[in-house]
């Protein structure tokens, strides 16, 4: 594949095709109300740090970057939230609101699209992130990262699973932030409600075929830790837990 990676600020007319690739993501993330409000919003405000990947110059689009720039250091923050993803997007836009001077970058999201799984993309739009946050004059890029092997053991762990490595090199258990440490990134702690995703039980039962209709932790392919149903009053709602992970530039 011959990977042309630019930002969406040098391609505006691709900005469309963004929307149009083909992914894995599950149907019950596309509702969390942060993303929702503001993941639009990403490539009209802030088109320099969104990265567009297509096969070859005039190919198609075969994958996606987005992240957004931050304040870490303004009054009442000064470390990694918590709240991790929702958290950092509503500080990316409060920031701008209040044209405070951001220092830092972090990642939002990185896609590729399914018929270029497989062809090591996304490690080459995780340098090209880190190379466009440098570019524009940062020096920390941090990224919320959504380990994508924690959803195979979702009772498990994300304090125990995060640190977890290989016998064979020291290198994290998990594939994505194995990715992350090899291009220079550091694990630095768990965001353990970096975002929440709530809904009815019919909302659920669509997103997911599942019934939801037993109370208590209710296991969601593709979730990293069990949905909580609550039948008598008539909702259920997952907090999923991203894992920070800091690289300077």
């Amino acid at each position: 594949m011959d990977l042309n990676i630019t930002t969406l600020a040098e391609r505006p007319h691709l900005q469309g095709k963004l929307w149009d690739m083909k992914h894995l993501w599950p149907e019950f993330m596309m509702y969390d109300p942060v993303g929702w409000g503001y993941m639009g919003r990403i490539v009209t405000d802030f088109p320099e740090y969104v990265l567009v990947a297509t096969d070859g110059a005039d190919g198609p689009v075969v994958a996606r970057g987005f992240s957004v720039p931050f304040r870490l250091a303004a009054q009442g923050r000064g470390e990694l939230p918590d709240t991790g993803w929702d958290q950092v997007l509503l500080w990316a836009f409060s920031d701008l609101r209040a044209k405070r001077e951001p220092d830092t970058v972090s990642a939002i999201e990185i896609t590729v699209e399914t018929g270029a799984l497989g062809q090591g993309v996304s490690h080459r739009m995780l340098a090209a992130m880190r190379a466009n946050a440098q570019r524009l004059g940062h020096t920390d890029l941090v990224a919320p990262v959504r380990p994508n092997g924690k959803h195979l053991e979702a009772r498990s762990s994300l304090h125990e699973y995060a640190f977890r490595t290989r016998e064979s090199d020291g290198l994290p258990h998990d594939p994505w932030l194995r990715v992350h440490v090899r291009a220079g990134g550091t694990v630095e702690k768990v965001a353990p409600a970096s975002m929440t995703i709530g809904g009815s039980l019919e909302q659920w039962r669509a997103w997911t075929g599942l019934p939801f209709d037993t109370d208590g932790p209710v296991e969601v392919p593709d979730a990293l830790i069990p949905v909580h149903c609550d039948t008598t009053a008539g909702y259920a709602v997952y907090v999923e837990p991203n894992v920070w992970v800091r690289h300077r530039l």
